[in-house]
Order: structure tokens, then C-alpha cells, then sequence
């Protein structure tokens, strides 16, 4: 246990010693560029969490380089085309936006800040006075567009995260068939686990992400919902969604008025049925979905639309690739911060041994030795912070890749709109069938008693007032079917132009950074070659 405390110190020591060392090189030019982490800092990434360690991500570390290393031969291409588009971080202490230039007024833009997070106690529903509290975020939006009040429009609001739960939960209800952003989860485990500042401050940068993801989703950014969240001050007029207990109690008392003939209402049922209020149409679903499923017969409706099935098939396959290569590129961050660390340490053991040379240095062969295995250690210490900002850099363009895994979700939940809407056209096509034959039956029984079946009669009467209603909303529920296809075909082809900018971006990015780092790396090890030349003449 000992050595194993001693052997982290000494690998702190000589992490502190790497920082210090200072490089034999000229200062950089002042050219206006930002440094190539600084951007990254900003925005917590799966990569950055999962393998870059706390000396790494240091501010005093990427400082100290930059005072020292000037960017790569591609510097222009890289840090002002790509890197440029990081904002700062709206932290704790973030500092107001930055008013909007006038370039982006001729198009119209919807940006959101959340920032400052407060705790405050939650009087309505504790029994003990300060039992149990929450935080609020401030929320700043800036935008021009018409639906906002037009152009110099800015609105702050304060919101908690429940507040988002209902936001999200009314987006879903009103817009399906779209690829609505996935909120941030609760994270009730980590809010444990985690420090409370650290929890918190994640859940800002997330929301912040969420909410600027909404605001550029061409569809929402225009919605009621929206709007009101985002400019509406004090308490959230949305109505917020009931629980699934209440939902299903509800369900219940409905149950019985449902099974002896109580009237469907149309527009109700072409809304899904598993949020519990309708159980009745919950069990004729999932009688329809086995029929479907295991019957062997042909539902009355079927999904038609080839080029839809085709195209889901592709996506299915592009998020299974899309996983693989997340985790490829997740390898490959792992394996840089690897180099950089053992290149690192590698420099650090020549400057101990270039030290121990130059205190017992007798003879000048020993003094040359010395500064040769200095620019060795030169040579590897600058190698190893070139691999720690290339890796800075792989982990902003590649995070694109965790990105597009969550926008699967939203893809995978309009899916799922779909199938639920044809899924209630074939329950209620069903339901249209069956009426026809119980009426065809009571008729066909009634005709065959003189002056007819008064009881039938009656039985007969309810059940065409039962089809009739069932009709309007089997109409009800083929619009709703339609309207989420529609949907769905606008949302794909959005997706498909987006797809292609974000990760041509992306690659154009990565790949420019990989080039400009092996270029400043092989431009260290060439100078270093060239210094060491005098070892093959006297070889030779």
C-alpha cells in the first residue's frame, strides 16, 4: 500500500516537473489565434470524460504550452474555421452574452444561456421547513424572430428542472412524428454519487445544450411551448403531465363505463392510448399488436410506404455502425492520451539522467553526452503536450459521433409515434369489422320474428350510434397516421442535409488536426535528428 502511495507521488512530481520544464524555443508569434484546449474546456465531452485525467485538462498546463509551442502550419485552417465556432462557458460566474453582431441579424436565430444556478427550498411540499430544496437556473434567450417579438428580443426567466420535464413532455405530445431532441436525464444516482457543485454544474452545461438543440430545431424553435418556457416569467403555464399511477387510476374508473357501451371520443382516440386513461383501447392494441404479430392474418392496414421501410432499415444499420466507430473513436483518445503520458514520462527520466550526467560530468565527452540526451528529453516533452492538444482536438470533432447517438433516440421515438398511430387505424379498422358483424347478425335474427325483435331492434340502434363513432375516429386517427408520415418524411430529409455538413465538418476537422500535429511533431524529432547528425559521421 505504501509503495503504491509513493510510486502516485513520484508520478505527481514528475507530471509538476514536465510542466515546468522549459523548452529551448522561441517564442510564438502574436497572431490572434486562441489555444487550440481552450475551446474544448469549455464543453464537457463522453471522450474527455472517460480518459483524460485532471493533469491534462489543467488550465496552468495549456498555457504553459502555448507560451511555449507556437499552433501547426495549419493553424489558420483549423483554430479559425472550426475551433472558433466553441463558445465560452456560461458557468457559476459566467459573464453576460455578448451582444449579437449585425451579420447574423440578415438570418434569424434563436440563441439560450442558462446560467447561475440558485437553491432554493421547496415550502409546498415539505412537512419539515427547509426539508427539501431545489435549484433554478437563469435562463437568457436572444433572437429576432417574429414569433419572439422580432429583432434586439431578450428574455430572462428562471426555471427548475421539473420545469424542463414538462416542456419536453408537451413537445413529445404535440409534435410526433418529429425528431424531438432527448432531454437530459434526471440523474438521480449521480446527483448522490457525485459532489453537489459538480452535479449541478453538469446539469447546466447540459440543459444549455438541450435547450439550444430545441431552439435550432426548425419546427420547435417555433412552437407555443417554447416560447412560453423560454419568455413567460414565474411559474411554468404549461400544464404539466399526470403521473402514471393517476393516469392508470383514472383508466380504471373509465374501465367500466367503457365495457357496457360509453361513446369514444374521436379526437381522444386518435391520441395514443398507452398513457394509461383509455385501458380498454390498451387491451384492444395489445390484442391487435399479437394478431399482428402471431395471428397469420394480414391486418386490414399495413405500412405501405416502401421507400419509408427502406430508408428505416439504413438508419437501423447507420446507428449500428455509428456505435462501433463511437467506440473506435473513444479507443483511439485512449490511445493519444497513452502516447502522450509515456512520451512524457520518458522526457522526464533523460532530464533526471541528463542531470545526474551534468553534476558528475569529468570529461567533455560526458558534458556532450548531457545536452544531447537533453534534446532528446526536449524533444519527447514537447512530443507528449503536442499529443495531449491533438487529443483535446480528436475529442471536440469526434464527440460529433456521441452527438448523432442521441439524435438515434429522438429518430427511434418518431419511429415509434408511427407505429403506435398505425397501430390504432388497425385496432380501430378491427373494431369498424366487428361492429358490422354483430349488427349483420342481430339484424339477420331480428328479421326472422314477425313485427321483429324490439330488444334487437334497440341493440341494433346503439350499435350503428357505436359504429357511426367509432368511424369519426377511426377518420380521426388515419389523419393523426398521416400527419406523423408527413413528419417523419420532412424530418429524414433534414436529417440527411444535416448529416452530411455536420460530418463533413467533423472529418475536415479531425483530419486537419491530425496532419498539423504530426507536422509539429515530426518538425521536433526532425530538428532533433539533424542535432544528432554528428553520430553517423562518426560512425562511419
Amino acid at each position: 500500500m505504501m509503495s503504491q502511495e509513493n510510486q502516485g507521488d513520484e508520478k505527481s512530481d514528475l507530471s509538476d516537473e514536465m510542466e515546468s520544464l522549459v523548452l529551448d524555443e522561441p517564442p510564438p508569434l502574436s497572431n490572434g489565434q486562441s489555444s487550440p484546449s481552450s475551446a474544448t474546456a469549455a464543453s464537457p465531452s463522453p471522450f474527455m470524460d472517460r480518459h483524460t485525467s485532471p493533469a491534462s485538462s489543467s488550465a496552468s498546463a495549456s498555457q504553459h504550452f502555448n507560451s511555449i509551442l507556437e499552433p501547426p502550419s495549419y493553424a489558420d485552417a483549423i483554430f479559425t474555421s472550426f475551433d472558433s465556432s466553441s463558445c465560452a462557458s456560461n458557468g457559476h460566474g459566467a459573464a453576460a452574452p455578448e451582444p449579437e453582431s449585425d451579420a447574423p441579424a440578415q438570418f434569424e436565430f434563436l440563441k439560450v444561456w442558462v446560467s447561475d444556478p440558485q437553491k432554493e427550498l421547496d415550502l409546498s411540499n415539505s412537512l419539515v421547513p427547509g426539508g427539501n430544496s431545489y435549484y433554478t437556473y437563469l435562463i437568457t434567450t436572444r433572437t429576432n424572430m417574429p414569433e419572439y417579438g422580432g429583432d434586439g428580443s431578450e428574455f430572462t426567466v428562471r426555471r427548475r428542472f421539473k420545469d424542463v420535464v414538462t416542456l419536453a413532455d408537451r413537445l413529445a405530445e404535440s409534435y410526433r412524428g418529429f425528431f424531438i431532441p432527448i432531454r437530459p436525464d434526471k440523474s438521480v444516482v449521480e446527483s448522490q454519487v457525485m459532489q453537489i457543485e459538480q452535479f449541478v454544474e453538469q446539469r447546466r452545461a447540459a440543459l444549455s445544450r438541450y435547450l439550444n438543440k430545441l431552439a435550432a430545431h426548425p419546427a420547435i424553435k417555433k412552437s407555443e411551448e417554447l416560447r412560453v418556457f423560454l419568455v413567460v416569467n414565474g411559474k411554468l403555464p404549461l400544464m404539466r403531465s399526470v403521473d402514471v399511477a393517476s393516469r392508470m387510476l383514472d383508466g380504471a374508473v373509465r374501465l367500466p363505463r367503457q365495457l357496457v357501451g360509453e361513446a369514444v371520443d374521436a379526437n381522444e382516440a386518435a391520441q395514443p392510448a398507452k398513457g394509461g386513461r383509455d385501458l380498454l383501447r390498451m387491451f384492444r392494441e395489445l390484442k391487435q399488436s399479437v394478431v399482428n404479430d402471431w395471428g397469420g392474418v394480414k391486418p386490414i392496414v399495413v405500412e405501405e410506404d416502401k421507400e419509408f421501410l427502406e430508408r428505416k432499415e439504413k438508419v437501423v444499420e447507420f446507428e449500428q455502425q455509428l456505435s462501433n466507430l463511437s467506440q473506435q473513436a473513444e479507443l483511439l483518445v485512449k490511445a493519444q492520451q497513452d502516447m502522450g503520458e509515456t512520451m512524457g514520462e520518458l522526457g522526464l527520466a533523460f532530464v533526471k539522467l541528463t542531470k545526474l550526467e551534468t553534476e558528475g560530468a569529468m570529461f567533455e565527452s560526458q558534458t556532450t553526452r548531457a545536452t544531447d540526451m537533453k534534446n532528446v528529453a526536449t524533444a519527447a516533452v514537447k512530443s507528449s503536450r503536442l499529443y495531449r492538444e491533438l487529443n483535446s482536438q480528436t475529442v471536440k470533432h469526434l464527440d460529433k459521433l456521441h452527438e448523432y447517438l442521441g439524435v438515434m433516440l429522438a429518430v427511434n421515438g418518431a419511429f415509434s409515434d408511427r407505429t403506435s398511430a398505425l397501430l390504432t387505424v388497425q385496432t380501430l379498422s378491427s373494431d369498424l369489422v366487428s361492429l358490422q358483424s354483430r349488427i349483420e347478425k342481430l339484424e339477420a335474427a331480428a328479421s326472422k320474428i314477425f313485427g321483429g325483435d324490439r330488444s334487437r331492434m334497440r341493440k341494433i340502434e346503439e350499435l350503428k350510434e357505436t359504429l357511426k363513432v367509432s368511424e369519426e375516429a377511426k377518420a380521426c386517427a388515419v389523419n393523426e397516421y398521416e400527419r406523423i408520415k408527413e413528419n417523419n418524411r420532412n424530418e429524414l430529409e433534414r436529417l440527411d442535409r444535416e448529416r452530411h455538413d455536420d460530418f463533413m465538418g467533423m472529418l475536415k476537422g479531425f483530419v486537419l488536426n491530425q496532419a498539423g500535429y504530426a507536422e509539429k511533431m515530426a518538425n521536433a524529432w526532425e530538428k532533433l535528428a539533424e542535432e544528432t547528425s554528428g553520430y553517423a559521421k562518426d560512425g562511419s
